[in-house]
């Protein structure tokens, strides 16, 4: 058995390297995947992909994530070449590979519903990828063997797909894809078929095996859980177009839309409609109709916000950084009433009608349109000027630009702030509600869904 296979199958089963087996710290093949303007436009017009400037670096787990339908799944399909790159440029490994047959790229695919071969055993479709590139027998059976035993199917090796579970089957859907050791791991929702259990168990045994390997990996999910818990980095798409890049940390905390901050939230989060105001210049005013909040002048943010006086912006707050207090409480509040709760089993969510009004979430253009010349900038445009100062030495060229019929806008809710009241609520329903407001935490963005204030990355 060759040392790179023994060793890091070693490594997975005992978290720990054997003394006598030296894991290979360096790869030979740079994996490097390089996106620069990669669009992608079907028969009839539909824009998938427009205008992707993306990088994945060595040895890095990047996550790919969006709703149904904002070309994520595409996109990992150009990559392996499985779908044409309609304009732009592919970089893989520092080869341009827009023309390149998917058997030369060396990469391999982990698709969302295992796509195994019924007639073999699991030995079978494990072994198959070696057999094909006429790897020693001897070598195919000892790959085999070790990485049945890391991944747990050491037992099902002469049971054909038919008769395994699901989580079984993406076991070995996942074995294929790494016997053969490619430079490039492409995953496909792979675990969006198993119960809750099994994808936490599974999503923890992928982390450990792609770090483990070293081999980059590129991973598509709607599933915001698995993004901020496996990735190195995470892209985010909406309607084909880059809405957010950075480490989970960054795009949760710091988003550069509100897409981002919309999407990457466990409960829903309060969007609300606000006027930036100054008077006196004496501070910053976020003026909510019933309800106000200062910001001094001395806040980071200040300047920024100061740049929208007189127009409407849009504010975000989590529910975690609203809070039920007291009369005595100084800082900033909103006052309501409580129209609902809802018991989460670990913590109760409640619903204040205060009188604010609340906004949709503004979606870039549809890009199922036809093409546009001489035209205003789209939304998508905007934010695709914004990604290009977060991610400098990116660079836009002039391309086509689709239009939409869309318009974002506001939208009144009944139920204007959704508030996290712990484990034991203190309100009831239909009573008076004073919500404090950790104005630290406000998110602010312009009406087409911009960062007010430049994100940090």
């Amino acid at each position: 058995m060759d040392t790179w296979a023994s060793g890091t199958m070693y490594y997975l089963i005992n978290h720990r390297v054997d003394p006598g087996i030296v894991v290979r710290e360096e790869r030979a093949r740079m994996s490097t995947v390089v996106l620069d303007n990669v669009t992608k436009v079907y028969p009839g017009g539909y824009l998938a992909v427009d205008r992707m400037n993306l990088r994945a670096d060595d040895g890095e787990l990047l996550v790919l994530l969006g709703p149904s339908g904002c070309g994520k799944s595409t996109l990992l399909r150009m990559i392996a070449g499985l779908e044409e790159v309609t304009s732009g440029d592919l970089w893989l490994g520092g080869e341009l590979a827009n023309d390149l047959a998917p058997r030369d790229r060396d990469v391999a695919m982990v698709f969302q519903n295992g796509a195994l071969y019924p007639h073999r055993t699991v030995r079978g479709n494990l072994a198959f990828p070696l057999e094909i590139s006429k790897t020693d027998p001897a070598v195919v059976r000892d790959r085999v063997t070790e990485l049945s035993k890391a991944l747990h199917i050491d037992e099902t090796l002469d049971r054909r797909p038919g008769t395994l579970s699901g989580g079984q089957r993406q076991r070995v859907a996942m074995g294929r894809a790494i016997v053969r050791q490619p430079s490039l791991f492409l995953m496909d929702e792979p675990l969006s078929n198993l119960d809750a259990g099994m994808r936490t168990e599974l999503r923890m045994e992928i982390s450990s095996l792609v770090r483990a390997l070293g081999v980059t990996t590129i991973y598509v999910t709607h599933d915001q859980v698995e993004a901020l818990t496996l990735a190195d980095r995470i892209a985010i798409m909406n309607r084909g177009v880059l809405q957010d890049v950075g480490t989970p940390g960054q795009v949760y905390n710091d988003p550069a839309t509100a897409f981002t901050a919309a999407f990457l939230n466990s409960q829903q989060l309060n969007l609300l409609s606000a006027t930036v105001r100054t008077p006196q210049n004496q501070f910053i005013l976020l003026d909510f109709g019933p309800h106000q909040i200062m910001i001094p002048w001395t806040d980071p943010r200040a300047y920024a916000i100061s740049q929208h006086v007189g127009n409407q912006i849009i504010v975000g707050l989590r529910p975690d950084c609203l809070a039920p207090v007291p009369d005595t409480f100084e800082g900033p509040t909103f006052l309501g009433r409580v129209r609902a709760l809802e018991y989460h089993g670990h913590e109760w969510l409640a619903y204040v009608e205060t009188g604010i009004t609340s906004v949709a979430v503004p979606e870039p253009p549809d890009p199922r349109l036809h093409t546009r010349n001489g035209a205003d900038a789209s939304q998508g445009s905007r934010i695709r000027s914004m990604m290009r100062r977060l991610l400098p030495g990116s660079e836009e060229e002039a391309g086509p630009q689709y239009e939409s019929q869309e318009q974002p806008g506001g939208t009144h809710r009944r139920a204007d702030l959704i508030v996290r009241v712990g484990s034991r609520p203190i309100w009831r329903a239909g009573e008076p509600a004073r919500v404090g407001v950790d104005a630290t935490r406000l998110l602010l963005f312009t009406v087409d869904g911009s960062r007010i204030d430049p994100p940090h990355r």
